[in-house]
């Protein structure tokens, strides 16, 4: 059924005929929603209040905009109020400085104050449409959905409905409640942080140069180095400036020989791996055993940043920030939705 027959249903009232219309913009309605709240729990709230918005609103909707802008506007107003109830979001790097003992580690910083990794068959999703795939998984990489938060909340509206969603300055402009100038003002501010913020290219520019059988052995050798407990060639594989974090532990490790320290202590029990993706990134779903390897509990999700043909950075997310995939996994099984 083409879309005015669903759009003349779903204002009369036809829930199913509601459906049936935002099916295909709920993906990119909720990495939308995660990009501004750097959550996918809090991009579920956020798109869950913005559908109900919209159903709730449909009978007024006149086609005069498409669905989609329609749509947008309300998941970011929706996205907006729910990070006005939270506290920005950060990584490790940004709680303080690098740690330099091994074995001091801090406590776990609760609440909802870490950004949380983007799952790969919530980034599979986004791939429907060649053309716009890699943008999409360009824009939920883990560096820069963490630059986006270190924004105003209005400029990091504005910068992702002109350059993600390619809204004009006047939709913008009319979806926050602002005129053109301070969009464009907002626009320009925005831009000039993430230069500051971000590496000069992205996952998806650095994985396409390596090539997809140079990246996969080079998971594999840190599959097999990390299971096989062999610092040596773990730290082989690690670019000199390697950073190491693990959320929600509020310590970092800094360059290959403070990271080598750590490792040698997070090697002195064994591992098992199985490979995945988040954050449009590769990724390990990590299990980590007693001290005579007897059983196996989960331990994180590390989600892997190259360079080149190193790994530039490991972000670990522990328990709980990692649950909603260690609760989809066997022990030593598959990922689901990975």
């Amino acid at each position: 059924m083409d879309e005015s027959a669903l759009l003349q249903r779903a204002r009369a009232g036809d829930a199913m005929a509601f459906e049936e219309l935002v099916a295909p913009h709920r993906a990119a309605l909720h990495a939308h929603c995660y990009r501004m709240l750097a959550s996918a729990h809090d991009a579920d709230d956020a798109l869950q209040e913005a559908l109900i918005g919209a159903w709730r609103g449909m009978g007024g909707f006149e086609g005069r905009s498409s669905l989609r802008g329609w749509l947008y506007r309300i998941a970011t107003n929706a996205a907006l109020r729910v990070g006005a109830r939270r506290p920005a979001r950060q990584l490790s790097l940004d709680v303080g400085p690098a740690c330099t003992d091994p074995y001091a580690l801090g406590d776990p910083l609760e609440g909802p104050v870490w950004v949380e990794p983007y799952t790969g068959g919530r980034v599979d999703a986004l791939s429907a449409d060649p053309a716009t795939a890699y943008e999409a998984r360009e824009t939920v990489e883990l560096a820069f959905v963490a630059a986006l938060q270190h924004l105003p909340a209005s400029q990091r509206a504005v910068l992702l409905l002109r350059e993600v969603v390619t809204f004009s300055a006047s939709e913008a402009a009319e979806t926050l409640g602002l005129s053109v100038a301070a969009v464009n003002s907002q626009l320009q501010r925005a831009r000039a942080t993430l230069a500051r913020r971000l590496p000069d290219r992205s996952q998806q520019a650095v994985r396409a140069e390596l090539g997809t059988e140079a990246e996969r052995r080079l998971v594999a050798d840190l599959v097999a180095a990390w299971e096989a407990q062999d610092v040596g060639a773990f730290v082989a594989l690690l670019a000199e400036d390697v950073r190491l974090s693990m959320p929600p532990l509020p310590a970092w490790f800094d360059g290959a020989a403070s990271v080598r320290a750590f490792v040698t202590r997070m090697l002195q029990t064994p591992w098992r791996l199985r490979v995945t993706s988040a954050n449009a990134q590769p990724a390990l779903v990590c299990w980590q055993g007693s001290a005579d390897g007897a059983t196996y509990a989960p331990g994180a999700l590390t989600v892997l940043t190259l360079d080149g043909a190193r790994i530039s950075a490991l972000t670990c997310f522990l328990p709980p920030l990692a649950e909603d995939v260690l609760a989809r996994t066997d022990e030593f099984g598959t990922v689901g939705g990975s």
